[in-house]
């Protein structure tokens, strides 16, 4: 086999062992799921093929949601070149959540992966990876830069605070959705585009919500 040959054939391995981790995970849990089933899962005969092509676990959850960043980034870069530097926060809000529920869309059903990486959230040591690895690409952190500017007065503790309570909303909101598209359930949406929209009124209003002063806590 050629070196091209043994590339591709390699590529092609890491993505369906992606692919059957991304499955498992969403179905079992992170921790319910062993290394060796993946393995075996994704059709490859030598047990010990996820700890050769991507590590321990926490890489392995890494190797995913730079998969999904990834796939996000252009869309998000997209929508922050038309926005330029608007004074709108529902603009800014849009580019957080509108490149996930579009790609979730083109995955068609069923997929696993908002599911997954609600799973993911759920292991303290996986959710820092997560969140380090989603607001570390360009697109990312500019959006947050653009919510963030006009959102002058909010004291640390409650824009921390608020951060925490968007992460949630929008992992789990996508999750649910995907689960119920998967077990042909009702959905409260009718799409996609539209649970993009219930999603951005939510953060919208989350963020521009009124503080109670100190004393009054």
């Amino acid at each position: 086999m050629t070196v091209a040959g043994r590339t591709e054939r390699a590529r092609e391995t890491r993505e369906a062992i992606l692919d059957a981790a991304e499955r498992l995970f969403a179905e079992h849990g992170v921790g319910e799921v062993s290394n060796r089933q993946i393995s075996e899962a994704a059709g490859q005969a030598n047990n010990f093929a996820v700890g050769y092509h991507f590590g321990a676990k926490a890489d392995l959850v890494r190797a995913i949601v730079r998969r999904y960043t990834t796939e996000t980034e252009q869309r998000r870069l997209q929508m922050l070149a038309a926005i330029a530097d608007s004074d709108d926060l529902r603009e800014w809000v849009s580019c957080l959540v509108r490149p996930a529920t579009d790609h979730l869309d083109a995955l068609g059903v069923p997929s696993w992966r908002a599911r997954c990486l609600a799973q993911a959230t759920t292991v303290p040591a996986l959710r820092q990876i997560i969140i380090e690895e989603s607001v570390a690409t360009p697109s990312m952190r500019r959006t947050l830069e653009g919510m963030f500017r006009l959102l002058p007065g909010l004291p640390p503790e409650v824009h921390a605070e608020r951060g925490d309570m968007s992460r949630l909303l929008a992992v789990h909101t996508l999750a649910e959705r995907e689960r119920a598209l998967h077990e042909g359930g009702p959905t409260p949406r009718t799409s996609w585009g539209a649970t993009a929209v219930g999603l951005i009124d939510a953060l919208v209003g989350l963020w521009q919500a009124e503080v109670t002063p100190p004393d009054n806590r």
